[in-house]
């Protein structure tokens, strides 16, 4: 497993880490606990050191399953997770130093940890990273030792971008794929200005890119992408990556042939994102060993020569760019 540089951190993270919702169950039609759990283990065998969750998977069943598996191996890893999405209301006025302090004091319990690795907001209001306190707040928790660094999840570029106007911003995690290109266009320049390290999210657009669906495919109800295609739970990019299911099944099959032999439609995708120089982890999840190993494979794939990047674009701009590029 290849690592890289996470931002000005002075740490350096594997490009193909760990994206912990799924194994949260809710939200993907439930999970297996003791395949969980193998599931995680896996990727420490694969050299995966950074795991990516958040409070509200399964209602901190995700953080207290990575809890679990610190105590069951030795190997050293860094745990992310996130804050905010608890708040009901989820609103900007929310975010305040008592609630934030609160959220970060039950992912400690849950994680099982005296400090948070790193603690990021998880997709806020807009407003938000317009109120200059809530970021004083995170300052106060990182002198308090609670928290060691602090970044932001986000849904739009124009987010990204003022959330790394903080100096204490250490991360973006934001969503990037073959389906989800505008991040590479300005955003990715000014984090590698700043050292900033970005976590890519959604890299396989909810398991499109995955190759494995078709018009036949059946999700479960409590499953998000049977549910929330228009947005109905949560930010419709979430879902898909914001592109109409029909319209990225096309263009999966345009993308079919770029793949090179010996490797997935998903491990291609993982690879894509890999390019890009200023990402410093791709976060796919997983729910069983096969697909973590799976995933961590795309790290030993050579680089894409230019006229696959090109095509790829192309793909892009005929197909993706109209639904989704000036949204996010």
């Amino acid at each position: 497993m290849k690592t890289r540089a996470f931002g000005r951190t002075g740490r350096n993270v594997s490009e193909v880490s760990f994206g912990a919702w799924g194994i949260g169950g809710r939200d993907w039609g439930g999970a297996d606990e003791a395949e969980s759990m193998a599931t995680l283990h896996a990727a420490l065998d694969c050299g995966i050191n950074f795991f990516d969750t958040a409070d509200v998977y399964g209602d901190g069943l995700s953080e207290r399953l990575i809890a679990r598996l610190r105590r069951e191996r030795s190997e050293p890893f860094a745990v992310a997770t996130k804050a905010g999405r608890r708040l009901n209301p989820h609103t900007a006025a929310g975010y305040t130093a008592e609630n934030l302090e609160a959220f970060v004091d039950r992912s400690l319990r849950n994680l099982a940890v005296e400090r948070i690795d790193l603690l990021q907001l998880h997709c806020p209001p807009t407003d938000v990273y317009y109120r200059p306190e809530v970021f004083a707040t995170l300052d106060g928790l990182v002198a308090a030792g609670k928290i060691r660094y602090y970044g932001v999840s986000v849904e739009k570029v124009e987010e990204a971008l003022k959330a790394i106007e903080y100096p204490g911003v250490q991360s973006v995690q934001i969503i990037f794929n073959a389906f989800r290109v505008r991040p590479a266009e300005l955003f990715f320049e000014q984090a590698a200005k700043r050292r900033t390290a970005v976590i890519v999210r959604v890299p396989l657009a909810s398991g499109l890119l995955s190759g494995r669906f078709d018009r036949a495919t059946v999700f479960p109800a409590a499953d998000h992408r049977a549910f929330n295609r228009e947005g109905a739970g949560f930010d419709r990019g979430e879902t898909f990556a914001g592109v109409d299911y029909e319209i990225g099944l096309a263009a999966v099959e345009r993308l079919r042939p770029l793949v090179p032999p010996g490797a997935t439609l998903a491990q291609f995708a993982l690879r894509w994102i890999l390019s890009f120089e200023a990402v410093s982890c791709v976060i796919p999840g997983a729910r069983r060993p096969d697909q973590v190993i799976a995933n961590a494979a795309a790290s030993d794939l050579p680089p894409l020569d230019a006229a696959t990047m090109a095509a790829v674009q192309e793909i892009y701009d005929g197909l993706i760019r109209p639904l989704v590029h000036h949204r996010w």
